[in-house]
């Protein structure tokens, strides 16, 4: 995927976001669409290497459609101005378990993130019994020097009590705060737009991302 006219088209987009443009261009579009499902499927494939519970029968990639669902939002700009996919060990819905997710855009769209964003009930409850159990674990996974080096912990919307049931004096009590479970960096244009290797660059990020998952994916059962 060469990034500069994938940038250059995506800017065009959110300057002209109408069906007529989009479809005069629609075969730039798809071109530049192949070139990145050609990125999706080599992360996948070096990720199935890494983590190995995205290589079970259950693993699944997600390349998102470049359409917005408008029903229910005040903007009504028919199409997203970056490309993203998702990877997880489930064959569910693609928000239902821990998996990893590369987006690619310009003005500051960039981002490679992984966790569990906003899990229902039953897993929430379970992974704050996992850090209340096994709190040196997460620990571990934040404190690493492969993880640290791209991420600063984790990232997302915080309770500001101590959730139900928790001491707020408890002492990993922000971590439990947590209502999601990821971690993320924002790459800007520049830094994106500088690498010779952005596959490479991607993929050392999720690398770093794989003993969140799987700390993630163990407390979820």
């Amino acid at each position: 995927m060469q990034l500069p006219p994938l940038f250059d088209f995506l800017a065009r987009l959110a300057a002209h976001n109408d069906r007529a443009w989009f479809q005069e261009r629609k075969a730039e579009y798809t071109r530049l669409r192949a070139d990145f499902e050609e990125d999706v499927a080599f992360w996948r494939q070096e990720l199935n290497r890494l983590d190995p519970a995205l290589a079970g029968p259950l693993g699944r990639t997600s390349v998102f459609r470049i359409y917005r669902d408008v029903r229910f939002s005040k903007n009504k700009d028919p199409y997203k101005t970056h490309f993203s996919a998702y990877f997880t060990a489930s064959a569910g819905k693609d928000i239902d378990a821990p998996g990893y997710y590369v987006q690619v855009g310009p003005g500051g769209q960039t981002l490679v993130a992984a966790g569990l964003h906003q899990p229902d009930k039953t897993q929430l409850a379970a992974i704050r019994q996992e850090i209340d159990y096994n709190a040196a674990g997460l620990q571990a996974v934040l404190g690493a020097p492969g993880f640290r080096r791209h991420f600063a912990g984790l990232s997302g919307e915080q309770l500001k009590k101590a959730p139900a049931g928790y001491d707020p004096a408890h002492p990993e009590i922000e971590l439990l705060k947590f209502k999601s479970f990821t971690a993320s960096q924002e790459i800007p244009d520049a830094e994106a737009l500088a690498q010779k290797d952005f596959r490479g660059y991607v993929l050392a990020r999720l690398g770093a991302l794989v003993p969140l998952c799987g700390f993630l994916r163990d407390a979820v059962g």
